[in-house]
C-alpha cells in the first residue's frame, strides 16, 4: 500500500492518477491544520483535522462560490468527501506502508521525522521518496505521471530493496528532476 503525503490540499492529481491506475493509496496532510486556499496567497481557509470535507464545502461555498468553484476546492472537496469523511493527518495514522510518497521537501522532512521518533516494532522498511512539485495544476499533472510511472515501475521490481537506488537514478536522469529517498522501519 502507498500513502501519499503532501501539504499542497490544492493539488489532489497525484493521489487521482495512481488511484485511477489501481494503486492502493491513502492521501495525508502533515500539517498541525487543514490549509485550503483562500481569497489571497497570505488568507488561507484554515481548518481543524475534525473538520469535515462537508463542512469545509459548505463553508468556503458561503464564503465565495464563484472563487472557490473557479479556483476547483469545491470540485476537489466533493470528491474528497465521497472518499472519506474529513481529511487524514499522517502522524495520527499508525497503519504500515510499503512506500510513501511526498510532494515538498518539508513535507519528506516531517513524515522522515515522525517515522524515525516511533517505536520500531517490526523493523519492516518503508520508503519515503519526494518528488518535489509546483503548486499549479500543470506541474501536479506532470509530477502525477511521473510519480505513477515510477510506482508501475516499483511494482515491477523482483527486489525493490537493491533496485530501488538504481531505479530512482535513472528517473532522475529521466526526468530532470531530483528525489529524496530514505528507509524508516516500523
Amino acid at each position: 500500500m502507498f500513502a501519499l503525503a503532501q501539504s499542497q490540499a490544492a493539488l489532489p492529481v497525484p493521489g487521482d492518477v495512481l488511484l485511477k491506475r489501481g494503486f492502493s493509496v491513502r492521501s495525508f496532510g502533515t500539517g498541525t491544520h487543514v490549509k485550503l486556499p483562500g481569497p489571497a496567497p497570505d488568507k488561507p481557509n484554515v481548518y481543524d483535522f475534525k473538520t469535515t470535507y462537508d463542512q469545509m464545502y459548505n463553508d468556503l461555498l458561503r464564503k465565495d462560490k464563484e472563487l472557490y468553484t473557479q479556483n476547483g476546492i469545491l470540485h476537489m472537496l466533493d470528491r474528497n468527501k465521497r472518499i472519506k469523511p474529513r481529511p487524514e493527518r499522517f502522524q495520527n495514522c499508525k497503519d504500515v506502508f510499503d512506500l510513501i510518497l511526498t510532494c515538498e521537501e518539508r513535507v519528506y522532512d516531517q513524515v522522515v521525522e515522525d517515522l524515525n521518533s516511533r517505536e520500531q516494532e517490526t523493523c519492516q522498511p518503508v520508503h519515503v521518496i519526494n518528488v518535489d512539485i509546483q503548486d499549479n495544476h500543470e506541474e501536479a499533472t506532470l509530477g502525477a505521471f511521473l510519480i505513477c510511472e515510477l510506482c508501475q515501475c516499483i511494482q515491477h521490481t523482483e527486489d525493490m530493496e537493491n533496485e530501488i537506488d538504481e531505479l530512482l537514478q535513472e528517473f532522475e536522469e529521466k526526468s530532470g528532476r531530483t528525489f529524496l529517498h530514505t528507509v524508516c522501519f516500523y
